[in-house]
């Protein structure tokens, strides 16, 4: 998309991360935009997930913790961008149990810097005639909490409820988000997508964790009885879907994006222990079948057991559907694991945190 006499400036916060990664890689691809990844390269964050970015003219990467607002206001300043993709974030359930500290200033104070500062730039720009401008807030299921066992899906109106500190800290940015809205004007759009899977996600999640621990020959932990259900969406599908919205949707609307694929744990890592049965000849040592490796945990405090997505209404009005159904796209992730060991060896062996800093 191209606004008036000038090329979009796109700000991607956690453009290291895993879906931010994945959202960078499509537009280097098969755009023009001038794109701005602003990371602190925390833990998850992993410049390597960028391959060939360095050489695309269209990028550009600031060291940065969207909780220093001094260094995100030179920035803004700087690029003055469009389009704000808000991916920075604490995002691991365990984490924000052990340590929900970080995830009160990164999630809140962090979203709160950058509404501040997009609110202070669409007003200095919003009288100009064909200017463009989106805050695009990227948050979760997990804030309307736990479905138990009914047959209801999360849909947009759904009440908050969220369970763990991290699902509550991202409840809370969405509550700020829609706040700058109302009170400032300020021209947004917020999602709320299901569990992502694909490509270059960190190890500590459960499909890549599982994946990664049956070719090692570990264990592969499942909490509890490994019934809880997930949403599954395909990490190419929910970047498809986040364009769609911030440049098809009227502003300040929010959508639910989801994969229409509600599976239980336990089914998830039995599928993967099928593929890399057929796909890997040498099993470590005294197993006959990577399901072998299966050991159930004790279940994590406040473990909700099931969300579901109804993603209708980004259908309906910006006829976007995902591409992927779980067989698919889980054997497209299990492969590109199998094919690229030497990212996520780095990962196993710490090496990446040197190179990265």
């Amino acid at each position: 998309m191209q606004s008036g006499k000038y090329i979009l400036k796109i700000l991607v916060t956690g453009g290291a991360g895993f879906i931010g990664s994945a959202l960078i890689r499509e537009l280097l691809k098969n755009t023009n935009y001038e794109v701005v990844n602003v990371d602190a390269l925390r833990y998850a964050g992993n410049l390597n997930s960028l391959p060939f970015a360095e050489n695309s003219k269209n990028y550009c990467f600031e060291l940065c913790d969207i909780c220093d607002e001094d260094q995100l206001k030179i920035i803004f300043k700087k690029y003055e961008p469009n389009v704000i993709f808000h991916l920075a974030a604490e995002s691991h359930v365990d984490r924000s149990i052990l340590s929900p500290k970080q995830f009160i200033e990164t999630n809140i104070m962090g979203t709160f810097n950058l509404l501040n500062l997009s609110l202070d730039l669409w007003n200095s720009r919003k009288s100009e005639s064909n200017y463009f401008f989106r805050f695009h807030h990227i948050s979760t299921d997990e804030v309307f909490g736990d479905l138990g066992d009914s047959d209801l899906k999360f849909q947009e109106s759904s009440l908050y409820r969220p369970s763990s500190p991290y699902a509550a800290s991202k409840a809370s940015s969405d509550h700020l988000v829609r706040s700058w809205g109302r009170t400032y004007g300020l021209p947004y759009i917020l999602t709320n997508c299901s569990n992502n899977y694909g490509p270059y996600q960190f190890p500590e999640k459960l499909i890549p964790q599982t994946i990664l621990n049956a070719i090692n020959g570990l264990d592969i932990p499942v909490y509890g009885d490994g019934n809880q259900i997930r949403d599954w969406l395909y990490v190419d599908d929910h970047v498809q879907a986040l364009l769609c919205a911030v440049f098809q949707a009227e502003q300040n609307q929010n959508y639910n994006i989801g994969g229409n694929n509600e599976i239980k744990n336990i089914d998830v890592v039995n599928q993967i222990c099928k593929i890399l049965d057929n796909e890997v000849k040498e099993k470590p040592q005294s197993i006959s079948s990577f399901a072998d490796l299966i050991s159930y945990v004790t279940d994590r405090p406040g473990h909700d057991l099931k969300y579901a997505i109804d993603a209708s209404k980004i259908h309906k009005e910006l006829g976007w559907t995902p591409n992927e159904n779980f067989e698919t796209g889980i054997k497209k992730t299990v492969l590109w694991y199998l094919d690229n060991q030497v990212w996520w060896k780095q990962i196993l062996q710490g090496t990446y945190q040197e190179e990265k800093k």
